[in-house]
């Protein structure tokens, strides 16, 4: 399960049959909609689906899907606590909840906290996780930013049911696709996501026993997985291509700036410019990747990577400088001139912590590592 845009995961230890058969269900729970509800969940991908939830709740019986909603959350100001206190909706403090025997089924959208054993085998159709992508393929708790950063042509989400032990294996009860908009960013890929997704859940939870009755495993075929976004990965590979380092900014830059050394030190690189917006002047023959050069016109510091240039506005030393304040405090011929740094040191460096391996190598390789767990 996930923990929302930033960071999604919700491990469960439920029953291996997450519902229970009509026959075996006690006299409270229904067969039908509307349904009662209890949904944890805790930021603005969550908020979609509650707000759904509880839009549902409003209609003539004939059309309700909701009965009776109650929200799960942290113990913080959340857009979902949020939402919840303004439209008068009972909130449990996580992890204080007891859900007795007053609701048919849990929803847990963007939770990010473990959910205990007992507590999932209060609810007779189990837990539903809405997942932003096209299970297996970025099971963990980022699928929307490894979407961007290997970029994907094709997403989705899946509409599941929780399993014990490890997340984003259950079986599927609603699975749609969704084209990635050409230079979408993450945010602007989960904001879609999370719409779609809302309404997903709304469709299933209206033939919830029939979805159920039809729900099938995931594919053993194609799994990776997405892990949490972290600073390790926001450091630029100069050898790579203008196309991939535009999908890293696109995937984790408004969250994270990306970085790289200069001249020892290290740098961040802000207000990316896409290389096909750039008009680069002539250049000496192969310049190595990393060397730079100032555009006056547009203000923008130019670096060479593997196929071309990529552009940014400015830059981060120990406050944030424009590209034109870099070139004159930094770079200017004159400055250059009267160093004793050799030219190459002058050059971005790409540290190398790490094997070099793709993107998607990396993930599925981690991928491996968990299984093997």
């Amino acid at each position: 399960m996930k923990a929302g845009l930033w960071g999604w995961r919700t491990f469960s230890h439920s029953p291996e049959k997450a519902h229970v058969s009509p026959q075996a269900r006690p006299r409270s729970v229904r067969s039908a909609p509307p349904w009662r509800v209890m949904f944890f969940g805790t930021d603005e991908f969550a908020l979609q689906s509650l707000k759904l939830l509880a839009e549902s709740s409003k209609h003539n019986s004939s059309e309700r899907v909701v009965d009776k909603l109650e929200v799960v959350t942290l113990l913080k100001e959340l857009p979902v606590r949020t939402f919840a206190n303004q439209n008068k909706l009972p909130v449990h403090d996580w992890p204080h909840v007891d859900p007795g025997e007053q609701f048919d089924v849990g929803v847990v959208v963007s939770f990010g906290s473990l959910l205990r054993e007992d507590l999932i085998r209060r609810f007779p159709y189990g837990i539903l996780n809405v997942h932003p992508s096209l299970l297996p393929r970025w099971r963990g708790p980022a699928p929307v930013f490894h979407t961007v950063l290997n970029a994907d042509t094709v997403t989705g989400v899946t509409v599941m049911q929780i399993r014990p032990k490890r997340f984003d294996v259950g079986p599927v009860l609603s699975q749609e696709l969704f084209p990635v908009p050409k230079n979408c960013t993450a945010e602007q890929l989960g904001a879609s996501l999370a719409t779609m997704g809302a309404e997903m859940l709304i469709h299933t939870l209206k033939n919830l026993p029939e979805r159920i009755a039809n729900r099938r495993e995931q594919s053993k075929e194609g799994a990776t997985f997405a892990p949490k976004i972290s600073t390790t990965m926001s450091w630029i590979d100069w050898e790579e291509t203008c196309a991939q380092i535009g999908c890293l900014f696109r995937a984790i830059g408004s969250r994270i700036s990306l970085r790289t050394m200069w001249m020892g030190q290290m740098i961040k690189l802000l207000d990316f410019v896409e290389e096909s917006n750039i008009p680069v002047s002539a250049q000496g023959r192969n310049p190595a990747p990393g060397t730079m050069q100032y555009q006056k016109e547009s203000n923008t510091l130019l670096v060479r990577c593997k196929d071309g240039w990529v552009g940014f506005k400015a830059v981060k030393l120990k406050k944030r400088l424009s590209a034109a304040d870099f070139y004159n405090g930094y770079l200017h011929q004159y400055f250059i001139s009267k160093s004793s740094t050799q030219p190459n040191e002058c050059l971005f460096q790409s540290p190398r912590p790490l094997p070099t391996v793709s993107r998607a190598g990396k993930a599925a390789l981690v991928e491996r590592q968990h299984s093997a767990q």
